[in-house]
């Protein structure tokens, strides 16, 4: 078995939030041969304004609209972790359950939201998602005292190699989706409930993906920022 079994671990808080944000960069990454995983925080039960709906039919509704976006980009496994939408916390619990993600499938990166994000608004979860991230790659993934509930279970302490912050204020590593943008839209299509005028969020993507493509002389990119973990 090889250091790293799979390419990347995306945390993502909500539904939609890991196409969004990375869907290009997913595709790409599969495409070449890799494999990836999620981790969703929730499952986006409160992100609605239809007035009859309730969040127990809203979960089940994202998370089969999640594994609909999942299989366009050909990704691997998705976890759900089912944390009430709105009231992620960095706790224990949550570090604990990525902790253990991350030491069943072993990635070489871990993606996820940058907490520190302050030219915009950023919903808590984000924030939440990115703390308890961060903490999980380092230290506690890689020291077995932390969480041994884990070694009962066969899963052995994990080094992830690189951490990439995505929605990051100033992004300084970039990855070309010239090639994988078309799936990328389609897998964000995939969450019917929450993109509305097809054509406007389209174009909205296109126009996102090419001002970080500038950055990065391609048409089309995503960008992060990137912390190299202490090996």
């Amino acid at each position: 078995m090889s250091e790293f079994d799979t390419k990347a671990l995306m945390v993502s808080p909500h539904p939609d939030d890991a196409e969004i944000q990375a869907g290009g960069t997913i595709a790409r990454w599969i495409r070449e041969g890799h494999k990836v995983v999620y981790v969703l925080c929730t499952s986006g039960d409160k992100g609605t304004d239809d007035p009859k709906m309730t969040p127990r039919r809203l979960a089940k509704m994202r998370e089969k609209e999640q594994m609909d976006a999942a299989r366009v980009l050909g990704v691997s496994d998705v976890v759900f972790l089912r944390f009430p939408d709105g009231e992620l916390e960095d706790t224990r619990e949550l570090r604990g359950k990525i902790v253990r993600a991350i030491r069943q499938y072993r990635p070489e990166i871990v993606l996820a939201p940058d907490p520190y994000r302050t030219k915009f608004f950023q919903h808590r979860d984000h924030r939440s998602a990115g703390m308890a991230a961060l903490d999980a790659v380092y230290p506690y993934s890689r020291d077995r005292l932390h969480f041994p509930e884990h070694e009962k279970e066969g899963l052995k302490p994990h080094k992830v190699a690189e951490l990439y912050f995505y929605g990051p204020d100033e992004p300084d590593t970039f990855v070309d989706i010239t090639d994988t943008m078309s799936l990328k839209i389609k897998s964000v299509m995939a969450h019917v409930c929450q993109m509305g005028n097809g054509r406007d969020v389209k174009k909205w993507m296109q126009q996102r993906a090419a001002e970080t493509g500038k950055k990065a002389n391609v048409k089309y990119a995503e960008g992060f920022r990137r912390l190299v973990a202490r090996r």
